[in-house]
C-alpha cells in the first residue's frame, strides 16, 4: 500500500511537471506539481475506500493528475 502511494506522488510529478514543459498548462511547475499530487492522492484514496478506477494504479494517477489540470485554471485567474 505505501509504495502505490509513493508511486502515485512520483508519477503525478513527473506529469505536473511534463505538462508545463510541453505548455499543456501554463501555471508554473511547481502549481501544476502541486495541483497534479493533489488530484492523484484523491484518486489514489477513492480507489482505496470504494474501489472506483481504472484497473492500474499508475493508469489511476495519471488519469487523475490530467483530470486536475484541466479542472483547476489557475492561469486565468487575475493577479
Amino acid at each position: 500500500m505505501f509504495p502505490v502511494m509513493i508511486g502515485t506522488i512520483v508519477i503525478a510529478g513527473i506529469v505536473g511537471y511534463a505538462s508545463e514543459r510541453t505548455g499543456f498548462t501554463r501555471n508554473g511547475i511547481l502549481p501544476s506539481i502541486i495541483i497534479c499530487v493533489g488530484g492523484a492522492f484523491l484518486a489514489y484514496f477513492v480507489r482505496l475506500m470504494f474501489g472506483i478506477g481504472f484497473g492500474s494504479p499508475g493508469l489511476n494517477a495519471i488519469a487523475s493528475s490530467i483530470g486536475a489540470l484541466i479542472i483547476v485554471p489557475t492561469h486565468w485567474r487575475k493577479r
